[in-house]
C-alpha cells in the first residue's frame, strides 16, 4: 500500500484572486510582513496497490484526467510506501 501527496498549485502568470483576498485580510489584521499568498491544493490519496510504479502511473492519470486543470495548474506528489 501506499500513500500519496499531491500538491496542486496555480501556474506562473495565473491571477490568483483568492490569494489576493488572503493577503488583504492578512494585511487588515496586522500581519504587514506578508509579502505574497498564493493558494492551491492538497490531496492525500491511499492506495492499495503493491507495486511503487504503478501507485505512480496511477497518481499521474487521476492528475491529469480529474484533479489538475493543466491550463492553469501544475502539481507534483510524493508517494510512501505504508509499512503496517
Amino acid at each position: 500500500m501506499f500513500n500519496a501527496k499531491v500538491y496542486i498549485s496555480l501556474k506562473e502568470g495565473v491571477a490568483d484572486p483568492q490569494g489576493a483576498t488572503i493577503k488583504h485580510a492578512l494585511d487588515s489584521l496586522g500581519f504587514k510582513g506578508v509579502n505574497e499568498v498564493k493558494t492551491g491544493k492538497y490531496f492525500q490519496i491511499e492506495l492499495n496497490i503493491k507495486n511503487k510504479r504503478e501507485a505512480e502511473k496511477q497518481i499521474e492519470d487521476m492528475c491529469k484526467k480529474i484533479l489538475v486543470n493543466p491550463v492553469i495548474e501544475k502539481y507534483e506528489y510524493e508517494i510512501e510506501e505504508i509499512k503496517r
